[in-house]
């Protein structure tokens, strides 16, 4: 009998998902070369679409295939097929990019330099030997090279750099792993290094063995990177950190610290499993660790004073990889920018902007398109835990689980900001631009939200902004005429945003906690259990409030929250004569905080746990200040005892909302303090209390409620070990959710914000 010959057929496959920049075409190509596949791949605005011809199983077995692509930055959301005319097609071909349909970007983020890129740096034989900006489908720069979309050389700052015949081989051969690796480049055709001083005059020699040689000298050196320039010097100098402090205007907050080796990173830090997977995933963040005592790095302590972890990276760029080799030690990576102002990432900004803080310029003339900072993450409960979204992890796409209705912008928050595009079922976390303290933070803010706006292609037809009338963010919203603003509680975003984040519909019991957050009643909140869904929020409990005397200027002189709350343990007669904190404090200042409490001026009141961290911090470190935001409470639980797990006492006030007295818990750490007890034993005594009242508020409330998932976000759990131990305190009953792709921090609730928005416009208009 004569076979059956197979049924010929046309398929057009749509995909979805991080599909560009990402070598999904050259793996497609290769996937239907080798099944005999005719037909064409191409990019679009939307994604990626295929034509496909051949035998329909052959085909049907293609498509699924196409589900699982192997790079390590590709993700696949949807894939849909559809026939099509049949074509006689006898190869399969990558073709030209399409300005077509709507605007769904599937650029991935930047990616650290992969193997094979790294043995030919490292190869005299290769033409790419010690070449700083070497790249492939694999890695290298993506979102901060790209103008528009799709993700094309045109469309990139590389469409300033031809490439020679070599690097155009590459580039077209279907076997090569640099096909259609839209950065490619050699030190013929691509970008260059060039060392110059202050005045932008280049310096003669090696720029890199220059520029080791001035930082093992002690010098500071601007580095430009991916997403902008770092301030680098000797992390083995204490002279070198000093100034670097001195002229950065940043006097304790710490710094990031680049190690060449994961062996290096090791000698000085504690590390897990999770913490080495974390230092060379692709992403590449600043991983938070528990600091070595007595390590051999020898990195000095005044790069992160009085704490106990350290900010590390490796490096993610051939340029790094180089500059560490040649270095021969560890150097600070920290931002190049004043405090508080947004990074630089111009060359001729640089020069103008950091010339009294650097000393010399390591620069290239490959143009940033899009300023993004350094990731930062920890490790919390065996979880990876993003902290700070930024190079790595921008643009990434979030699935929302259930569509909005409208294109929304949301704002964000006032410090550690981050914006969010949110549109059907995707939403887009923006870079992280920091505290929006100063006019160019401000418009770094509004450039960075208009250039994300044309980048992913949403207008937005509303606006989402915290309640707090003061923050810029508010007004910016406010004054945007051609959008509906909506305001959204603070605390109600973070749960929100960490529900989003797992999937939850609600309701859920959230515990809100951190510093501060603008509450419905006009007061400071942060230390809130409520009951949400996305379009609503219950206040169930809280904690008793606590008077900032001089408002903010209390979170920076913290001895003033200290002794508020000791006030109110002692009746008015706290023994601030035994108590270290206060023996340096002039008695007319204490008098005229009194004052200022008991008439209630200047003295608005907060409920926000981070608030009774700083004053637990006065009692058991004797800190009286703060030099950046959050400072107390990290020193505070850098010192707990980890065996530590008795708790002090607390009572819960009755009413609509409860309220967690902790008046018991301050004079049984005062007793502890004046008994010799260590600042140690006091803070997880503290830790314990809080594990405690959160566990206690949480029962309390499912009484009427029933046992639904407890969801915690917030600042405060930034804390491992407070996450750690009211998980465990919790889980027997409960289901817990905590943070892991969307920082706990205020750089999240910016996705909450946006589900609760749409939620509100849709209640509105039912």
């Amino acid at each position: 009998m004569r076979e059956q010959t197979a049924v010929q057929i046309g398929l057009r496959i749509e995909i979805r998902g991080q599909v560009q920049g990402v070598g999904f075409r050259p793996w497609v190509y290769t996937l239907a070369t080798a099944a005999g596949i005719g037909g064409r791949v191409w990019n679009h605005a939307e994604g990626v679409t295929i034509d496909a011809f051949g035998p329909a199983e052959v085909l049907r077995a293609f498509a699924g295939t196409l589900a699982h692509p192997p790079a390590p930055t590709a993700h696949v959301d949807s894939i849909h097929c559809e026939p099509i005319p049949i074509e006689r097609l006898e190869t399969f071909r990558v073709v030209d990019s399409r300005a077509e349909g709507h605007r769904s970007p599937s650029i991935p983020p930047d990616w650290a330099t992969c193997e094979p890129c790294l043995r030919e740096l490292h190869d005299p034989a290769d033409r790419r030997h010690r070449y700083p900006f070497s790249n492939c489908t694999h890695c290298g720069p993506r979102y901060t090279i790209c103008r528009d979309v799709p993700y094309d050389r045109s469309q990139t700052t590389m469409a300033a750099f031809r490439m020679c015949a070599d690097c155009r081989h590459e580039y077209e051969d279907p076997g090569d792993r640099r096909f259609h690796a839209e950065p490619n480049a050699c030190p013929t055709c691509g970008p260059r290094l060039t060392l110059t001083d202050t005045a932008g005059r280049p310096l003669a020699g090696d720029p890199i063995a220059r520029a080791a040689a001035l930082l093992r000298d002690g010098s500071i050196v601007a580095v430009k990177g991916l997403g902008g320039f770092h301030l680098a010097c000797d992390a083995t100098s204490t002279a070198a950190v000093a100034e670097l402090r001195r002229r950065k205007r940043r006097d304790e907050k710490p710094f990031a610290v680049m190690v060449a080796t994961l062996a290096d990173a090791e000698r000085a830090a504690q590390l897990g499993e999770a913490e080495r997977a974390l230092l060379v995933a692709g992403e590449r963040p600043i991983v938070l660790a528990e600091r070595k005592r007595g390590s051999d790095t020898a990195i000095v302590p005044e790069v992160a004073p009085g704490n106990p972890s350290l900010g590390m990276m490796l490096p993610y760029t051939p340029l790094h990889t180089l500059l560490l080799a040649a270095v021969e030690r560890p150097l600070v990576m920290t931002s190049a920018n004043l405090s508080d102002e947004p990074m630089a990432c111009d060359n001729t900004e640089a020069l103008q902007r950091l010339a009294t803080v650097a000393d010399y310029f390591l620069m290239h003339d490959r143009e940033i398109a899009n300023r993004c900072d350094d990731s930062v993450a920890r490790v919390i409960d065996g979880r990876a835990v993003v902290l700070r979204r930024g190079r790595g992890y921008v643009p990434t796409r979030l699935h929302l689980p259930r569509p909005v209705q409208r294109p929304l912008l949301a704002c964000g928050a006032h410090l550690k900001n981050a914006f969010c595009l949110a549109q059907g079922n995707a939403a887009w976390i923006g870079p992280h631009i920091g505290d929006l303290e100063t006019d160019e933070a401000c418009r770094a803010f509004e450039e960075s939200v208009e250039r994300f706006q044309r980048f992913v292609g949403i207008t937005p037809e509303a606006v989402a902004h915290d309640l707090h009338p003061d923050y810029f963010t508010t007004h910016y919203a406010l004054e945007r005429r051609d959008l509906e603003p909506v305001g959204v509680q603070h605390h109600h975003a973070h749960i929100v945003a960490c529900m989003v984040e797992h999937g939850l519909a609600g309701p859920v019991l959230g515990l809100a906690w951190d510093g501060t957050g603008y509450g419905t009643d006009g007061t400071a909140w942060g230390g809130e259990l409520l009951l949400v869904t996305p379009g609503r929020f219950e206040r169930l409990a809280t904690f008793r409030a606590v008077p900032l005397a001089g408002g903010d200027r209390a979170i920076r002189q913290v001895w003033r929250i200290g002794l508020a709350l000791l006030d109110q343990a002692f009746d008015g007669d706290p023994p601030l004569d035994r108590l270290p904190a206060f023996a340096h404090i002039d008695r007319r200042e204490i008098e005229q905080v009194r004052r200022m409490i008991a008439t209630n001026f200047n003295s608005p009141v907060a409920h926000g746990v981070g608030r009774f961290f700083d004053a637990f911090g006065v009692i058991a470190l004797g800190r009286t200040a703060a030099r950046y935001e959050g400072q107390v409470a990290v020193e505070l639980a850098g010192v707990a005892d980890p065996s530590e797990d008795r708790a002090y006492g607390f009572d819960i006030e009755s009413g609509p909302v409860g309220a967690v007295d902790v008046r018991p818990a301050v004079r049984a750490a005062v007793a502890d303090i004046l008994g010799g007890s260590s600042a140690a034993t006091v803070s997880g005594r503290f830790h314990a209390t809080l594990v405690n009242a959160g566990v206690e508020m949480v029962h309390a409330a499912a009484q009427h409620t029933g046992p639904l998932p407890v969801v915690l976000s917030g600042g405060c759990f930034q804390n491992a070990r407070l996450v750690e131990r009211l998980r465990h305190a919790l889980a027997p009953r409960f289901e817990v959710f905590s943070h892991e792709r969307v920082p706990p921090g205020d750089g999240g609730i910016t996705l909450g914000q946006a589900v609760i928005a749409d939620a509100t416009v849709r209640r509105s208009r039912s």
